[in-house]
């Protein structure tokens, strides 16, 4: 076997521990997302005190990201990897017991244990990522974001069975939480080899100058657009179609799942439509996708109408994060900690989504609060085009 034989097989093994890797996110992450009505009612907490409660997660990620490029850049993907996951472990398992227990200062640090783990996981794969993606010299990124949204759907079909038969949400959290810890070292030991940097030599940007970069900032902006309109349909669909269609938990769980389907379809054929039309067109054309169904939900015309916008709006969020992530890496020398900062940004949305729309609806309802989803998106048209590649002299 030649050398080139041998270097296609690394990569194809690489690719596939990738995907795996995301998938593995997805499930651990937002598969107990679908049955959040649960969380919410096992823990007694009104709207705005539920997003209080997703503050944790989503303040712990924010915090975890800056740090999480110098990480990776440190010890390589695999090893941040394996941190990011038995942080998210350990989470989950907090968040079963606080559940089971009805304590929300327990569930409360076991989103924050999640959240920490989560954004080192999430910054380290999508490194590992766009590394394989240069070296095959195809556009991958989508799909391994199709990866994490394949675990997000297992996660809602689990989620519903789960919630028709009547499972405790804290059991399958403790399911999903011995999960992810079984499956995650096997599949990190395919990556490619960590060039660590020789001793004595500085990192080719720190994470002060990435934050001076126009370009940097505005693909912060993207993903701070696409993933709040992600980030609100994956906390507050379900239970917007509990509390304002007044349908069961497993309703909600199903038009979660819809969501979290198209969003899956949108990434796995979304690279083609990248290839032909470019990054900055097809931004744009899913954010339409986007707005159209967030309309179709909240106007309350019928249950089936609300189903047809959660798959509008899947499909519209579906490639913010992955085209932000493929820009933010162009260059691999400073990938890792461009990476961070334009994370930091887009993980902003996660941050103040959760309690911004937990608070409007206490006032106004859930349907109506999730409105401001189109200032969102607003702001990632806005920033679209930094997406362009970089030329080589950049």
């Amino acid at each position: 076997m030649t050398a080139i034989d041998l270097e296609r097989r690394r990569l194809d093994r690489a690719k596939f521990a990738v995907g795996f890797t995301f998938a593995t996110n997805g499930l651990a992450y937002a598969g107990w997302l679908a049955r959040a009505p649960a969380v919410r009612d096992g823990l007694d907490l009104s709207p705005a005190g539920f997003g209080l409660l997703l503050l944790c997660l989503s303040a712990a990620a924010i915090s975890a990201i800056p740090l999480a490029g110098p990480l990776v850049q440190r010890v390589g993907p695999a090893r941040a990897i394996l941190i990011g996951s038995t942080s998210m472990v350990l989470g989950l398992t907090g968040l079963a017991t606080g559940t089971l227990l009805g304590s929300v200062p327990l569930a409360g640090f076991g989103l924050v244990l999640a959240g920490l783990g989560n954004s080192t996981w999430d910054v380290a794969m999508n490194v590992e990522a766009a590394d394989v993606e240069r070296r095959i010299g195809r556009t991958l990124m989508p799909r391994f974001h199709a990866g994490f949204s394949l675990g997000t759907v297992l996660g809602a079909g689990v989620s519903a069975l789960a919630a028709a038969s009547g499972l405790p949400i804290w059991a399958q959290l403790y399911l999903t939480a011995a999960l992810a810890a079984c499956v995650t070292t096997p599949t990190v030991r395919r990556f490619l080899p960590h060039q660590p940097l020789p001793a004595g030599q500085k990192p080719a940007m720190s994470v002060r100058q990435a934050w001076r970069e126009p370009r940097t900032v505005l693909i912060g902006l993207i993903m701070l657009g696409f993933g709040f309109t992600e980030g609100t349909a994956n906390d507050w669909l379900a239970i917007g179609l509990v509390d304002g269609y007044h349908a069961s938990e497993t309703v909600g769980a199903i038009a979660f799942g819809g969501f979290v389907t198209a969003m899956t379809l949108g990434r796995l054929f979304g690279g083609y439509a990248i290839e032909r039309w470019g990054r900055v067109v097809t931004l744009r054309a899913t954010a339409a996708s986007a707005a159209l169904g967030l309309l179709l939900v909240v106007t309350q015309i019928s249950v089936p109408v609300a189903m047809a916008g959660a798959l509008l709006w899947g499909a519209g969020a579906s490639l913010g994060f992955p085209i932000g992530m493929s820009s933010a890496a162009d260059d691999p020398t400073r990938a890792a900690i461009r990476v961070s900062v334009a994370g930091s940004i887009g993980y902003g949305a996660f941050l103040a989504g959760p309690p911004l729309i937990g608070l409007l609806a206490d006032h106004i309802g859930v349907l109506r609060a999730i409105l401001c989803v189109f200032a969102a998106l607003a702001v990632g048209l806005f920033a679209s085009s930094a997406a362009r590649p970089l030329r080589p002299a950049e």
